[in-house]
């Protein structure tokens, strides 16, 4: 059994300007221990999955589906129950760690209240407890600065604290949501070393969620690309980088710069993404694609497997030479 598995997963929102369909019959899954990157262009449905499974959705949201977690459907469980496996079971490292820390609270006092609601620590316990988490995500002098501010820290430092804060209950399933946005090229590389450490030494199975490339690379076991909220391939790291199957993501890949390719121009996608309240029947890639055929603007194609542990969605047949 996958220690988190997601099958035809739906999420909605109403607005004022009607139904907003934000993920729309997404399936994955992850084993204990796993690294698994989700992909794809601002607004394709990343995050909001990762939301749906954590019951974290904004009140005009709601899922549909199941969402599996060690055989309990997470959207179905009390919200004392899924409480309970979201502090000790799964954890979230949020996107902006400055607005996810309370600026009016120390780092201990944030840190601290973790383990006292959820482990039941004494506060000079939980303390103590939270100064070494620290030091384990190389927090420098964290004896001395857990009781700073958020402000006092650096952006690379408040996420590292983040991080710790997602580890202080040791969770079997640690979801990364673009922990690495805004900080600079060198930080970046300094937090995904540490997520593989944090991986390796404690055996936590890690979902990325980004949209850059690059990070991926050289740090996930699989890739799942998503766009129009569904998701268009799947596959190990290694295929989808070296042989990618859809058009979109063949389009991605070649967007990304490459020093060994000495282009006078970066490729692009032509087109915008999908307005998610008025998708296309067919492939919501459609109206961009190169190689669209006569089915795709009014037929889904259906996700189907290919080749060893890869999945596509498309109608355009699959070739190695494709």
């Amino acid at each position: 059994m996958r220690l988190l598995e997601i099958n035809d997963l739906t999420v909605t929102f109403q607005t004022g300007d009607g139904e907003v369909n934000a993920v729309n019959g997404v399936s994955l899954g992850i084993d204990a221990g796993e690294t698994l990157a989700i992909v794809g262009e601002s607004g394709s449905g990343k995050s909001q999955t990762a939301f749906a499974a954590m019951g974290l959705l904004a009140r005009n949201g709601a899922a549909r589906g199941e969402v599996l977690f060690d055989g309990q459907n997470l959207l179905t469980l009390p919200q004392k129950a899924l409480n309970k496996v979201r502090s000790t079971q799964i954890s979230m490292i949020f996107q902006d760690p400055m607005t996810s820390l309370n600026p009016y609270m120390r780092i201990s006092d944030q840190m601290a209240e973790v383990l006292m609601l959820h482990k039941g620590m004494s506060k000079r316990q939980a303390v103590t407890e939270a100064a070494q988490m620290l030091d384990a995500v190389r927090i420098p002098d964290a004896r001395a600065r857990i009781t700073m501010y958020p402000h006092e820290f650096s952006g690379g430092m408040r996420q590292r604290i983040m991080i710790a804060m997602a580890l202080l209950c040791k969770p079997r399933l640690l979801i990364a949501d673009e922990p690495t946005t805004a900080l600079d090229v060198t930080v970046q590389a300094q937090i995904m070393q540490l997520l593989g450490e944090i991986r390796r030494d404690f055996g936590t199975a890690v979902i990325l969620i980004t949209h850059d490339l690059g990070v991926v690379a050289g740090f996930c076991d699989r890739t799942l690309v998503m766009y129009g909220g569904q998701v268009m391939e799947e596959g190990t790291t290694e295929q989808v980088f070296a042989a990618p199957s859809h058009p979109y993501t063949q389009g991605l890949l070649s967007a990304v710069p490459r020093i060994d390719r000495d282009d006078d121009e970066l490729a692009t996608i032509a087109g915008e993404p999908p307005d998610m309240s008025h998708l296309p029947a067919g492939c919501p890639f459609s109206p961009r694609c190169d190689v669209v055929r006569p089915e795709c603007p009014g037929q889904r194609p259906p996700l189907l497997a290919f080749g060893a542990g890869r999945r596509r969605a498309c109608h355009q047949p699959w070739t190695e030479e494709a």
